[in-house]
Protein backbone atom coordinates (compact mmCIF):
# COMPACT_ATOMS: atom_id res chain seq x y z
CA UNK A 1 0.00 0.00 0.00
CA UNK A 2 1.07 3.56 -0.55
CA UNK A 3 1.37 6.38 1.33
CA UNK A 4 -1.98 8.64 0.78
CA UNK A 5 0.91 11.76 1.33
CA UNK A 6 4.00 10.91 -0.49
CA UNK A 7 3.02 8.09 -2.40
CA UNK A 8 6.10 5.87 -1.06
CA UNK A 9 5.32 2.48 -0.39
CA UNK A 10 4.46 2.04 3.48
CA UNK A 11 5.72 -0.85 5.78
CA UNK A 12 3.09 -3.10 7.17
CA UNK A 13 4.17 -3.08 11.35
CA UNK A 14 2.31 -5.13 13.86
CA UNK A 15 1.44 -3.48 16.94
CA UNK A 16 0.08 -5.51 19.75
CA UNK A 17 -1.47 -8.19 16.57
CA UNK A 18 -2.69 -5.52 15.06
CA UNK A 19 -1.18 -4.68 11.71
CA UNK A 20 -0.86 -1.02 10.63
CA UNK A 21 0.58 0.64 7.91
CA UNK A 22 3.75 3.39 8.63
CA UNK A 23 5.39 5.44 6.30
CA UNK A 24 8.71 6.02 6.92
CA UNK A 25 9.57 9.16 5.11
CA UNK A 26 6.69 10.89 6.39
CA UNK A 27 5.94 9.07 9.78
CA UNK A 28 2.32 8.44 8.82
CA UNK A 29 -0.41 5.91 9.71
CA UNK A 30 -3.16 3.95 8.25
CA UNK A 31 -5.49 1.97 10.16
CA UNK A 32 -7.59 -0.33 8.51
CA UNK A 33 -11.46 -0.25 9.30
CA UNK A 34 -11.97 -0.99 13.32
CA UNK A 35 -8.04 -1.27 13.97
CA UNK A 36 -8.25 2.30 16.23
CA UNK A 37 -11.07 0.33 18.37
CA UNK A 38 -8.27 -2.87 18.48
CA UNK A 39 -5.60 -0.45 20.02
CA UNK A 40 -7.80 1.01 23.00
CA UNK A 41 -7.92 -1.65 26.45
CA UNK A 42 -11.32 -1.38 27.10
CA UNK A 43 -14.73 -1.68 26.35
CA UNK A 44 -15.17 2.06 27.98
CA UNK A 45 -12.49 3.60 25.94
CA UNK A 46 -13.70 2.24 22.82
CA UNK A 47 -17.60 3.34 23.18
CA UNK A 48 -15.67 6.97 24.40
CA UNK A 49 -13.86 6.68 21.11
CA UNK A 50 -16.91 6.87 18.99
CA UNK A 51 -17.82 10.49 20.85
CA UNK A 52 -14.67 11.73 20.21
CA UNK A 53 -14.77 11.89 16.37
CA UNK A 54 -16.96 15.03 14.95
CA UNK A 55 -16.57 15.89 11.24
CA UNK A 56 -14.80 18.84 10.44
CA UNK A 57 -16.77 21.12 8.13
CA UNK A 58 -14.39 23.07 6.38
CA UNK A 59 -10.49 22.42 7.24
CA UNK A 60 -7.59 24.26 5.47
CA UNK A 61 -5.56 21.02 5.62
CA UNK A 62 -4.75 19.63 2.73
CA UNK A 63 -6.98 16.39 2.15
CA UNK A 64 -5.73 13.15 1.18
CA UNK A 65 -6.87 10.09 -0.88
CA UNK A 66 -7.79 7.11 0.71
CA UNK A 67 -4.59 4.49 -0.33
CA UNK A 68 -7.53 1.98 -0.87
CA UNK A 69 -10.36 3.25 -2.52
CA UNK A 70 -8.38 6.28 -3.87
CA UNK A 71 -11.29 8.62 -3.22
CA UNK A 72 -10.55 11.84 -1.42
CA UNK A 73 -10.67 11.54 2.21
CA UNK A 74 -13.04 13.77 4.75
CA UNK A 75 -11.36 15.27 7.61
CA UNK A 76 -12.36 14.67 11.39
CA UNK A 77 -11.32 16.29 14.41
CA UNK A 78 -11.09 14.11 17.76
CA UNK A 79 -11.09 15.68 21.13
CA UNK A 80 -13.06 18.46 22.31
CA UNK A 81 -10.65 20.73 23.90
CA UNK A 82 -7.12 20.09 22.24
CA UNK A 83 -8.66 18.65 18.67
CA UNK A 84 -6.53 16.80 15.99
CA UNK A 85 -7.72 16.47 12.63
CA UNK A 86 -6.92 13.51 11.02
CA UNK A 87 -8.24 12.12 7.63
CA UNK A 88 -11.25 9.20 7.21
CA UNK A 89 -12.21 7.57 4.53
CA UNK A 90 -15.25 8.45 3.23
CA UNK A 91 -16.03 4.56 2.21
CA UNK A 92 -15.46 3.95 5.57
CA UNK A 93 -12.03 2.00 4.67
CA UNK A 94 -9.83 3.56 7.65
CA UNK A 95 -8.46 6.57 8.98
CA UNK A 96 -4.80 8.15 8.07
CA UNK A 97 -2.98 9.64 10.80
CA UNK A 98 -0.07 11.85 10.20
CA UNK A 99 3.15 11.68 12.51
CA UNK A 100 2.99 11.76 16.16
CA UNK A 101 -1.20 11.75 15.31
CA UNK A 102 -2.11 8.79 16.56
CA UNK A 103 -0.42 8.70 19.64
CA UNK A 104 -2.11 12.05 20.67
CA UNK A 105 -5.83 10.37 19.65
CA UNK A 106 -4.92 7.34 21.87
CA UNK A 107 -4.01 9.81 24.46
CA UNK A 108 -6.65 11.45 24.81
CA UNK A 109 -9.35 8.69 24.86
CA UNK A 110 -7.69 6.97 27.60
CA UNK A 111 -6.56 9.93 29.56
CA UNK A 112 -3.55 8.30 30.03
CA UNK A 113 0.38 8.38 28.57
CA UNK A 114 1.55 5.79 30.52
CA UNK A 115 -1.13 2.94 28.69
CA UNK A 116 0.16 -0.03 27.07
CA UNK A 117 -0.66 1.16 23.24
CA UNK A 118 1.05 5.08 23.95
CA UNK A 119 4.24 3.06 25.25
CA UNK A 120 4.64 0.31 22.54
CA UNK A 121 3.75 2.96 20.36
CA UNK A 122 6.36 5.68 21.15
CA UNK A 123 8.70 2.01 22.09
CA UNK A 124 7.69 1.00 18.61
CA UNK A 125 8.51 4.57 16.83
CA UNK A 126 11.75 5.46 18.90
CA UNK A 127 13.19 2.68 17.88
CA UNK A 128 12.34 3.34 14.36
CA UNK A 129 13.67 6.87 14.37
CA UNK A 130 17.18 6.10 16.12
CA UNK A 131 17.60 3.09 13.27
CA UNK A 132 16.80 5.48 10.44
CA UNK A 133 18.94 8.45 12.26
CA UNK A 134 22.36 6.34 11.70
CA UNK A 135 23.64 8.01 9.15
CA UNK A 136 23.10 4.80 6.92
CA UNK A 137 26.07 2.73 8.75
CA UNK A 138 25.04 -0.33 10.12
Amino acid sequence: MNCPVCKEPMLVLELDKIEIDHCINCGGIWLDNGELELLLETKEERNRLKDLFKEAESVKERSYSCPICGKRMSKVFVGEEKKIIIDKCKKNHGLWFDQGELQKVVEIDTGNSNSKIIKLLNQMFENKLSSNNDGGNK
